[in-house]
């Protein structure tokens, strides 16, 4: 007999509990600084059906390197290819905890330790977050895959785009009705920027979460009304500014400040920075 308050199984909020659930129990969810601290805070789960057009469009723009739900899905089943109309993508948000965000937004070049260690150990979980919502959907009926595991996944220049990877965690949240785009190309969620994202693509019939923005920048203050702009000021090395996100000046930040300091200082082996994702209006929530 089914557990009176039990979410149905196959449901969208038997899925969000499985991403709760694990959330809440895994050890891996730490920080690993020495005390008992989560990585992240709740997580906020949305559901895309694998028609939505975006998804062509984003393929289409990134031809011919970029994933449709159903290539990524065919690269895990090959045996079994299905339709898009077949398909569910499930996106989560993780927000950084109001300790993490409080130590980054005191600095000013380099990232703070709390923030080094939820690029590396917080993203580890998200990894196996990924694998563990697509092993127990699988097991149970409805086969996943998490396309940012899959050992085809890469990141290179698309010419028009600059670098970008053959699936994007921020615009699949995008069309899972999660968040709009911010001038430094951040998604601003319900639980504003400072946040990581993770996503599955199952043979699962759930509805897609509707979006509460008409566009896919509706959030950001800046090319709502004009104003704000806070994240130009946060960026060491003005690779955001009013024409957007310089990838190359960002990643060239990283990969040769950010990344050897946070393993020379803290002994992390990830490539943190996220200054622009803190002192900001959406740093926390959706801006007013």
């Amino acid at each position: 007999m089914k557990n009176k308050g039990a979410p149905d199984f196959g449901s969208a909020a038997w899925v969000e509990k499985l991403i709760r659930e694990y959330w809440a129990t895994s050890p891996q969810n730490r920080l690993k600084n020495g005390s008992d601290e989560k990585a992240w805070d709740e997580p906020l789960v949305g559901f895309a059906r694998a028609s939505h057009p975006l998804f062509r469009q984003f393929a289409k723009d990134l031809s011919p390197f970029y994933w449709t739900p159903e290539q990524a899905f065919q690269l895990a089943f090959p045996e079994s290819p299905e339709k898009a109309e077949d398909l569910c993508i499930i996106s989560w948000v993780l927000p950084q905890t109001a300790t993490t965000r409080a130590d980054q937004s005191q600095e000013k070049e380099l990232p703070a330790e709390r923030w080094a260690r939820s690029r590396d150990f917080g993203e580890r979980f998200n990894c196996a977050l990924r694998l563990h919502i697509s092993a127990a959907l699988t097991t149970a009926g409805y086969p996943a895959v998490a396309p940012e595991r899959l050992p085809e996944f890469g990141i290179q220049s698309s010419g028009r785009f600059g670098i970008a990877s053959n699936w994007s965690e921020r615009h699949t949240a995008h069309i899972a009705g999660l968040g709009t785009f911010g001038l430094s190309d951040g998604l601003i969620t319900p639980r504003g920027k400072a946040v990581r994202f993770g996503s599955v693509v199952a043979r699962i019939d759930l509805p897609g979460t509707p979006h509460a923005y008409d566009n896919h920048q509706a959030w950001c203050l800046w090319y709502a009304k004009g104003t704000c702009g806070a994240c130009v000021q946060r960026c060491p090395v003005n690779a955001i500014s009013e024409a957007g996100h310089d990838k190359d000046k960002c990643f060239n930040y990283i990969q040769k400040v950010t990344a050897p300091y946070a393993q020379k200082t803290f002994g992390t082996e990830a490539t943190p920075c996220g200054l622009c994702q803190v002192r900001i209006p959406c740093e926390e929530r959706i801006p007013g």
